[in-house]
């Protein structure tokens, strides 16, 4: 690996740092949070004490004995790990590849033996792919914000594409896959933060990555994801056919075939077929009654999230009666935050078109809230829409 133009402590504090997905103004509050009274008031301002910490990281300026107590306190880790110790090799390679560092998930040596594959790609195996697959559903959580994990997860597919380009023959199809995946995470992340483009960008990798695995399964979830990309600019027929081509690509499981039928749904919805949303909502809350095991994917085709999608397409028919008493039943409390804003700001829409506008501000309100804190685009858009809401009145009614 590559020498580093940084000491070691400096990059071990960027690397730490950056594995939590915080911020330097982030990390300086933390800073803030663990000291005691009378530290806390020798601090200097969140702005200064953010520069402070890029001066650390970047080795401009030394660590005094206080601030790495600080330091430690807020990685939650000993003196002996934020300094590095017998680490460097790992530390080095987090660093140069950006590649995020997850404290205490892998061993010494796993640490070391994926360092050693990262410089020779060749070297990869099925232990690599363990350690990109377990690194990958890491950042899969509920609590993080899409530009957090967008950032996240770009050096991320970059380690995996090196991979399925030059590692040997059995564990590159496995990357290949692995590659989909992260690039439809990336997508869908792209999408809650309000960047249309760059979710389109990132679903046209991921349905490349997938077609060239040659696994039927894995190309049918990507197409079905693309079409939820539903709010993204593009004609609504072409949402239709691309849920219906993940349908043809193989025999789905019933959850997934739930989700194509969803997205269909919601293509039908913006293209003003009434009866067709109908039908593909009724077909996908049959298939999801039906057994089965699910497929190894990210997504939620839970009750909550059919009854989400649901509202979203009478939202988008016309129908706020309708959307307003599915909405009314709550938001599912194990969705992310982005994913709750954007259901409240649909709510918030819903109500306005039925003409509340108490309920429709006070929601209103909630969503922003949650969508400020949470990073959520997607539902500050959807918000903007509910604040003009004339420009859709004509349109839902022809719809009607």
């Amino acid at each position: 690996m590559a020498d580093i133009d940084v000491p070691i402590w400096a990059a071990r504090l960027r690397v730490l740092r950056r594995g939590r997905l915080w911020s330097r103004r982030e990390l300086g509050r933390r800073l803030a949070d663990g000291a005691d009274e009378a530290t806390r008031d020798q601090l200097p301002a969140p702005e200064a004490l953010s520069s402070m910490i890029q001066l650390w990281e970047t080795g401009e300026r030394r660590l005094d004995e206080s601030h790495a107590e600080l330091l430690c306190r807020a990685f939650g880790v000993d003196e002996a790990d934020l300094f590095v110790g017998d680490a460097a090799g790992t530390t080095r390679w987090h660093y140069v590849t950006n590649i995020p560092l997850q404290s205490g998930m892998f061993s010494t040596e796993e640490e070391e033996r994926t360092g050693r594959a990262i410089e020779a790609p060749q070297r990869a195996d099925e232990g690599t792919v363990r350690y990109f697959r377990t690194l990958l559903d890491a950042y899969s959580r509920t609590d993080l914000r899409p530009g957090d994990l967008i950032n996240a997860l770009r050096p991320v597919f970059a380690g995996i594409e090196e991979f399925h380009r030059d590692a040997s023959t059995p564990v590159r199809r496995a990357f290949l896959a692995l590659a989909a995946e992260n690039a439809e995470l990336i997508s869908r992340m792209h999408h809650e933060a309000g960047d249309p483009d760059g979710a389109l960008t990132w679903s046209d990798e991921a349905i490349r990555d997938a077609r060239e695995t040659a696994d039927a399964l894995l190309e049918a979830y990507t197409l079905a994801q693309r079409g939820g990309l539903s709010d993204t600019p593009g004609a609504p027929g072409r949402l239709v056919d691309l849920a219906i081509a993940a349908r043809e690509r193989a025999e789905l499981p019933p959850r997934m075939d739930a989700l194509c039928r969803h997205h269909e749904a919601q293509g039908h919805a913006l293209a003003g077929d009434v009866d067709m949303c109908h039908r593909r909502l009724e077909e996908s809350a049959q298939s999801l009654e039906e057994p089965g095991d699910d497929p190894p994917y990210r997504f939620d085709c839970s009750a909550e999230a059919h009854n989400a999608l649901c509202a979203g397409c009478l939202i988008d028919l016309g129908q706020a009666g309708g959307a307003i008493e599915i909405l009314e039943l709550g938001p599912p409390k194990e969705q992310p935050t982005y994913a709750i804003a954007y259901a409240l700001a649909r709510m918030a829409h819903a109500y306005a078109d039925a003409h509340d506008r108490e309920r429709s501000a006070e929601t209103a309100r909630q969503a922003l809230a949650l969508a400020r804190r949470s990073g959520a685009s997607r539902a500050l858009r959807e918000l903007a829409r509910v604040q003009r809401p004339r420009q859709y009145a004509g349109h839902r009614r022809i719809l009607l």
